[in-house]
Parts: structure tokens; sequence; C-alpha cells
């Protein structure tokens, strides 16, 4: 078992403590119960499941809706397959004050790209250390978060799945940290209410036994879709995948596999079991399965319209985390994808515990929603649909850099943003092989590990 760690409080001349409640404990709620309680505020976290991990804790149980529309579905927060390996190295993945270093434990994944099961024991190592699990009150669901007298805010819990006990608390500040992969987003298929066919959501998808000798259709053209389409092809007939990368479409085949086709856009579905795709190709499937993503759920935030979902756009958020009118007692976390996600948590996580204790000054409400305008009135101009408002990608190490700045950190390490787009590149040469194959980041691994000691060895040598 790891050895906790004490945690320094700020040494602020004044420093401020508030009362946060921390909706989920996943990676981005533990991330902010750590930076909230080193600033010196008062922590709850809240978090529905039984453990702490969010969508890392595995499970083969799916939704009773496999396309996960029914309101009254039994929910199912995580949206893992049992073959799922991180798409990114585990020191380029893991928190910046938390090196995520192959544990010498028993049956651990010791794979620089490990299974999802080494990356929920590496988050409770990161919770223990930590001693973070004293501040969540696990099996407790919020349902309701409303601003009330006093710009306070009320938070309502039950006993998830009980109905009662009801529990009503009231805090300075608010930090959601629930996740954006429960929620599905599915495609519009015309003729989709007369095909007989199964659809169902990737959210749904555990192991590929059910699809045996099935010929499979696949939206989508991201990571879920590469893993899933993969995993399939090993028992089912046939396997298509549905893109909107032309270039993809044009490639016709999946190199080094004999049943895996590649197709633009689905044009429409029919009676017949027909399945018609815009480059003039069709084929008769027994499977749809949507892999296009997720919406962005807060169904127990009121807000009087003040913060919305529009087309999956999050707004207005200033620098993708505050209201503007509501901030600083309302924060989001990991709203953004196309990420590093921890290191990212880090930083923003940093800057709201900051600016809530009064040691980071934030702008005016003015100041920010022009910010927000801004944003918006840019990525009009250069047609970048408004679903596409929290995808950094190549601007993702610039944002966590302001942050830095902001709050006084140093930026993302040379080292991490090189092994990130060194494994890009690899991932597009040989995305069978690129979890196991790897040569151009090698002195990278040692800069890292060189980084990891020189960095930790003040705060946790048993670490080392």
């Amino acid at each position: 078992m790891p050895t906790p760690i004490q945690i320094p409080v700020s040494t602020m001349p004044s420093p401020v403590s508030r009362s946060v409640a921390v909706i989920g404990a996943g990676a981005a709620g533990l991330c902010a119960a750590l930076e909230l309680r080193k600033e010196g505020h008062q922590v709850v976290v809240y978090e529905r499941e039984d453990q702490i991990g969010g969508t890392w804790v595995y499970t083969p149980e799916t939704e009773s809706d496999p396309m996960s529309l029914h309101p009254a579905r039994k929910l199912v927060h995580t949206s893992l397959y049992a073959s799922l390996r991180t798409n990114l190295p585990r020191e380029v993945m893991g928190f910046r004050q938390y090196p995520f270093m192959a544990s010498k434990k028993p049956g651990r994944d010791s794979r620089r790209f490990p299974g999802h099961e080494e990356v929920l024991e590496y988050l409770k190592d990161f919770s223990q250390v930590f001693g973070l699990g004293d501040l969540v009150r696990f099996g407790r669901e919020v349902w309701h978060v409303e601003l009330v007298e006093d710009r306070k805010w009320i938070v309502r819990s039950r006993i998830r799945d009980d109905g009662g006990d009801d529990d009503s608390e009231v805090y300075d500040a608010v930090v959601i940290c629930n996740g954006h992969y429960t929620e599905p987003r599915v495609a519009e298929l015309p003729g989709i209410d007369v095909w007989p066919g199964k659809q169902i959501h990737s959210h749904n998808y555990r192991v590929p036994d059910p699809f045996r000798n099935q010929i499979v259709v696949i939206i989508g053209g991201a990571a879920s879709s590469d893993d899933i389409s993969r995993d399939i092809s090993k028992v089912a007939k046939e396997v298509h995948i549905s893109s909107r990368s032309v270039e993809i479409a044009r490639l016709g085949k999946l190199s080094g596999h004999d049943n895996i086709w590649l197709h633009s856009m689905i044009k429409s579905v029919h009676r017949d079991g027909t399945v018609a795709f815009n480059d003039q190709t069709e084929v008769g499937a027994d499977v749809i399965i949507h892999c296009i993503g997720y919406k962005y759920h807060f169904p127990f935030l009121k807000t009087d319209g003040i913060v919305n979902v529009e087309d999956n756009r999050v707004g207005p958020l200033y620098k993708h985390v505050f209201p503007p009118t509501l901030a600083p007692w309302l924060s989001f976390v990991g709203l953004l994808w196309k990420v590093v996600p921890f290191p990212l948590f880090e930083f923003q996580c940093n800057w709201i515990a900051g600016i809530l204790s009064g040691r980071i000054p934030l702008p005016s409400t003015t100041e920010m929603m022009s910010d927000v305008e801004a944003l918006y009135a840019s990525m009009e101009a250069s047609g970048i649909p408004k679903r596409y408002t929290h995808r950094l990608d190549t601007e993702q190490f610039e944002y966590d850099d302001w942050l830095g700045a902001q709050s006084g950190l140093p930026p993302v390490e040379e080292w991490r943003k090189k092994m990130y787009w060194a494994t890009s590149r690899r991932k597009r040469k040989v995305p069978e092989a690129y979890r196991d194959e790897f040569g151009e980041d090698r002195d990278l691994m040692a800069e890292a590990h060189e980084d990891f000691k020189q960095y930790y060895i003040g705060m946790a040598p048993a670490l080392l």
C-alpha cells in the first residue's frame, strides 16, 4: 500500500477558505479534491458509485437500452470495453505530481500502454497516497444543484438507486467533474425506423462475442471505432466502418485485415437490411454500432439558463471552466477533448483553487464574456462547427501553459509534448502495433524518468 503523503496547505498571507462541493470522484474529481485541499478549502466529493475511478471502473454490465436513449433506462456510468488499452504512454498520461510509473506489485500491468485495469489501480494509488478517500461520500447521487441566497449553492443528494434519504447541504462553490462519456450521441439515419437489424451505442460495447459471424457496420472514425472494429473483426464475418473522413473512405479496406472495409458516411438504411453509403456501396448488415461520441449532460444543474448545452457546446464558459456571471463559484473540469487529460486536470484545478482562495485574480465578468464571444466568433469565421468548441488537439499545450502561467506552475515538460506527438506519428504509421513498437521516443523515456526523479524526490521518495 502506498505511503500517504502530507499535503502542504497554501502559505498565502491571508488565505480564504471556502466550502466546496466536487461532483464526481473520477480522475478529474480526485484532482480537484487534492488541489482544493492544498489551497486550504473544505472539500466534499460526491460519488454515485461505491468506489473512485469514474469512467475507469469497468463492468461487464450494460444499460437496459442498448442505444442509451430511453430516459428510464438503468444507467451504467462507464463506457469501457474489456480490451481497452490506453492510447497514450503512461509517462505522458500520468499526473505531473504523481508519475504513472510501472508498479512492481504482483499482477500489475507494466506495459507503457497499459489496459484500463492498470489506470484504475493508478488512480486508487493516487487517492491513497494523497489521502483523498476520506473526502468522498460514496453511493450518493447528486440530483439537484442550484444557486440560492447570498450566492451560495445548495447541493441535494440521495443514496443511489434508493430514491430516499434526500440530503441537502449548502456550499460556497461547486466544481463539476462528472465526465462526458455516459450520455451517447447517435447518428440520424434515413430509413432507420424500418431497418430490421440491431443497433447499439459503443457505450454498451464490452466484448466481441455477441457479434460472432455477423456483418457489422460501425459509425465513427475516432479511437473507440478503431479499437472496437479490430476487436470485433476477430469473430465477425465482416466489419464495415463508416467515417466522415474522405481520406479514410478512399482506402477501401483496412490494411492488414481481410474483413474490415472502409466507407464514406451512411446515405440511408432499408427495410431489407441494406445499409447504403455515400460512396455508392451497399452492404446487408446485422448490426449498426454508433461510435460517434457523447453529449455533455448535467441534469442536476439548475442555473435558469445561464449555463446551457447547445450542439454539444457548454456555455458560455471562460477558458472552458467558468461561466462568467457565476464565476468563480461554479466551475467545470475536464470538458476538453483531444487532450492529455490528467495533466490538464491539474492545471485547471490548481487555477480554480487559487482563484477561490484569492491567490489568483480573475478578470471581470465583462472581460470574461468578451473572451468567450471572441472564441465563438473565431470558430464561426473559420467554419468550425459548434460541437467542436471543447476540442483542443494541437492547441492543448498552449492552453495548459496559459493556465500554468496564471497559477505560477511550470509549463508542460518538453519531453511530454514531444512524446505525445511521437506517439501520434507512430499511431498513423503503424496503427496495429504503435502501443508495443517504439524507438524514436526512447531518449524521451529516459528524460521523463530522470525528470520524475528530480521533480518528485523531495516529495515522495518511496515512489521512486
